[in-house]
């Protein structure tokens, strides 16, 4: 297959989703053109800039960082028609109106570059009917590519062919949006609203009508469905309104105009609740009202039968969730038999799900994998609706759901299909198998995607029964203690995995890096750390630490938190390249050890940060070394500046807490550096890592050399603590506040020295440790560590 190079990318159409996408193509670093129509007033780019400016304030936020919008060029059609010629990809996500759709294309074919891409990002008009206004040298160049909303959050991007788009056009814009742009593919078939929204929308249809046969109100239904059934938390009438209820009911009316045959379209009429919403412009989120509204600081649910809102807060009974959080099989017969009305409710949702994508398979998607991962990646589910049913017991549930159907109690009096009962699915006891997933169409199982792409994935993402290997389970095991995995995949390269609960760093994982240090300088080429899901380290294991502390206070942790400071100083001067490979969650000593790493690959979706103020602490395993040592770095690249104002960023930092929010971020304030390899998709991590501490072996890497440093000494100090008082005084932040802000200030300025003095890391790291220790006798710390213990939440006091 040969290389398909973006240079470029244009979005046609700057409207919430065409402004997201080229938010998301800036985040990673894809040059982007977006156009929109010329503005009738003002400047021509009118209605793109004002796209743009909204950008920087929408929640959740679209761009890593804010000042990348500038980084969009802004065009419209009437004077820029000429940049497409410079575009390898054109993405056109203008309103769901095919004949506004069919009208631009004929006004952008001519411009259009011979080798491009081009895709329409709708959610369901048919790809087929959009590409036959084009001419038929773009066809074979045409598909369609239906990004989630919001695009820099939502993993899938489903990809539909045309019976002319080319194989291979298919293949490389796959390999673009899976390593590119950090997404997870699922090839659609050109049926109404595709997969995801195919088989979500209709669930979501069947909830509301399940909701009103057993007479739960929206708010205990929500909390029915989210978490508690390992859904999106936001459950299923608040996803609705965060989606926008005028957008459910235009996926709603596409399944009414086009499925007039499906066994399930009696289900597909809007319910009359949402029909009424809308016609009073209840629209969700957006217009502050749907089927919840905030009123101040209240959250209030319709009253369907009143036609009024009340105070929300339903929740589930008990009894109900305590049979969600059994084993699969058990779950399912429980709520079957049960005869409380959430229970029966719960029951009804998961056979219509069964019920539903059993029946579709042959028509909507190549294999039931594709279902599955659409509805984890694109609806937020743990499992999708196939591999429930497989882990539940293929027969047992099968046999079910037809006495439901038979007894008139499922949403379509529709049989299950054949094959369901018969042949290799009831054989194998269910669709996915390690051979592949079950083709309805194809009557085989079928495999994964072979593409090159895929093989930097060493662990993808696989759906239970595919027997695929997992992570902690493979290679060759160096080292293991109860709280880490040392061991290598290839021979070359050793990885450690931290597995504590959210890895947290223990004495037991400390002992388990220098373990690994050693391993990696005696036999491999160097050390990746690593782990297969979305927290690096949460930082230090304080609980583990208690003992310790009730029985000699501050004192006795001392010892401990210099064995903590000397291993983050030994990875840094090993003899071997060190790689922290971050996805997720890296806090306060996870962040510490990402920066003595001696590099860092990160996904794009990472939150690094020293949060150790939260619970009135100051960062205690190096990482005020770290911002001191960094600022003067900084500061030898620009003779003549004062060390204080390179200080700044980190200093304010670690003083409030922030926490990067991405990538992108994390290396604007300095907890990432401009050589480190940021990675838009997390199954890529492991990869792109080994093969950095390969290439750095290879171009024969050394530790750096120890050398003393310069630091703002005791004047930095007296200025930071002039903007601490104006900042307590002013009633901003606490007399607490104050105290730990202060003691940030003392070690980040070296103490109580001269101003340029020169000291060493372990110097500064004496410093962070007296005064850490301290802090851990102070009873105003104490209630703060207390409190998250027990909460989860910090405590301001």
């Amino acid at each position: 297959m040969t290389r398909f190079n973006v240079r470029k990318v244009a979005v046609l159409g700057a409207g919430v989703m065409g402004a997201q996408i080229a938010a998301h193509l800036v985040n990673v670093k894809v040059p982007v053109v977006l156009f929109d129509l010329p503005a009738k007033t003002g400047p021509k780019n009118g209605i793109v800039i004002k796209a743009i400016d909204n950008l920087k304030k929408l929640k959740p936020a679209p761009l890593g960082v804010p000042e990348d919008a500038a980084l969009i060029q802004q065009a419209n059609y009437e004077e820029h028609s000429e940049l497409l010629k410079e575009c390898d990809l054109v993405i056109e996500a203008i309103a769901e109106r095919m004949d506004w759709k069919l009208d631009l294309y004929q006004k952008m074919a001519p411009f259009l570059a011979p080798h491009a891409i081009v895709a329409s990002n709708t959610s369901g008009l048919s790809i087929t009917q959009l590409s036959e206004v084009l001419p038929e040298a773009i066809k074979p160049r045409f598909c369609g590519i239906h990004f989630f909303n919001p695009p820099r959050y939502m993993a899938l991007v489903e990809l539909i062919p045309t019976p002319t788009t080319q194989p291979e056009i298919l293949d490389q814009l796959e390999s673009f949006v899976t390593t590119a742009l950090g997404k997870s593919v699922v090839r659609a078939i050109d049926t109404p609203n595709f997969v995801a929204n195919r088989v979500g929308v209709a669930g979501m249809l069947a909830t509301m009508i399940e909701a009103e046969k057993f007479g739960l109100s929206v708010d205990v239904v929500d909390d029915l469905t989210g978490k508690k059934l390992g859904r999106a938390s936001s459950g299923t009438f608040r996803t609705a309104d965060v989606v926008g209820l005028d957008t459910l009911a235009h996926v709603i009316k596409t399944l009414q105009d086009n499925l007039k045959d499906d066994p399930f379209y009696a289900s597909y009429a809007t319910p009359p609740v949402l029909g009424q919403l809308i016609e009073q412009g209840a629209l969700g989120q957006k217009t502050g009202a749907g089927f919840f509204k905030k009123e101040g600081k209240n959250i209030l649910r319709l009253d369907a039968a009143q036609g009024t809102y009340v105070p929300s807060g339903g929740k589930a009974d008990e009894i109900v969730v305590r049979m969600l959080k059994k084993p699969a099989a058990e779950r399912l017969k429980l709520l079957r038999e049960s005869k409380n009305p959430q229970a029966q409710f719960l029951w009804a949702i998961l056979r219509d799900g069964f019920h539903y994508a059993a029946v579709h398979l042959a028509d909507i998607a190549e294999s039931a994998r594709d279902i599955d991962f659409a509805m984890r990646w694109g609806f937020g589910m743990s499992q999708g609706p196939f591999e429930l049913w497989q882990s539940a017991g293929w027969l047992q549930v099968a046999g079910w759901i037809q006495e439901d159907i038979e007894a008139g109690k499922a949403l379509s009096n529709a049989p299950l299909p054949s094959w369901v009962f018969e042949g290799p699915v009831a054989e194998r006891g269910g669709v996915h198998q390690p051979e592949g997933s079950w083709s309805a169409s194809q009557g085989r199982f079928v495999p994964r995607s072979t593409l090159p792409v895929y093989q930097r994935q060493p662990f993808p993402e696989a759906v239970f029964g595919s027997g695929a290997p997992e992570a902690l389970k493979s290679g060759t095991e160096e080292f293991r203690n109860d709280e880490i995995r040392v061991w290598s995949l290839d021979g070359e390269v050793l990885i450690a995995s931290i597995t504590a609960k959210l890895h947290l760093i223990s004495p037991a994982v400390t002992e388990g890096l220098l373990k690994a240090v050693d391993i990696a300088e005696a036999k491999y080429q160097g050390l990746v750390i690593w782990s297969p899901d979305d927290v690096f380290s949460a930082g230090a294991n304080l609980e583990a630490l208690m003992p310790v502390f009730m029985k000699s206070g501050g004192k006795g942790i001392a010892p401990e938190e210099k064995k903590l400071q000397d291993a983050m100083l030994r990875i840094r001067y090993a003899a071997v390249p060190v790689v922290a490979a971050v996805r997720g969650l890296a806090l306060g000593g996870g962040c510490e050890l990402a920066v003595h790493c001696a590099k860092r690959v990160a996904a794009m979706e990472s939150y690094i940060g020293l949060v150790e103020v939260g619970v009135g602490l100051i960062p205690g395993g190096g990482g005020l070394a770290y911002i001191a040592r960094r600022a003067a770095e900084t500061a030898e690249k620009a003779p003549g500046t004062d060390l204080l104002a390179f200080l700044k960023e980190g200093f304010t930092a670690a003083a409030t807490a922030r926490v990067a929010t991405s990538a992108n971020e994390a290396r604007k304030i300095g907890y990432l550096l401009d050589d480190d390899v940021i990675v838009p998709h997390k199954d890529e991590l492991l990869s792109v890592a080994s093969t950095q501490v390969k290439a750095m072996a290879a171009s024969g890497w050394r530790a750096p050399q120890k050398k003393p440093f310069p630091v703002a000494g005791r004047s930095g100090i007296a200025t930071i603590k002039a903007q601490l008082v104006g900042m307590r005084d002013g009633g901003f932040i606490s007399a607490h506040d104050f105290h730990i802000g202060s003691l940030i200030a003392e070690v980040v300025c070296g103490g109580e020295v001269d101003g340029g003095s020169l000291v060493t890391e372990e110097y500064l790291m004496t410093l962070e440790r007296q005064r850490f220790c301290a802090l851990l006798d102070h009873p105003k710390t104490q209630e703060r560590i207390m409190g998250m213990l027990q909460t989860g939440k910090p405590v301001r006091n």
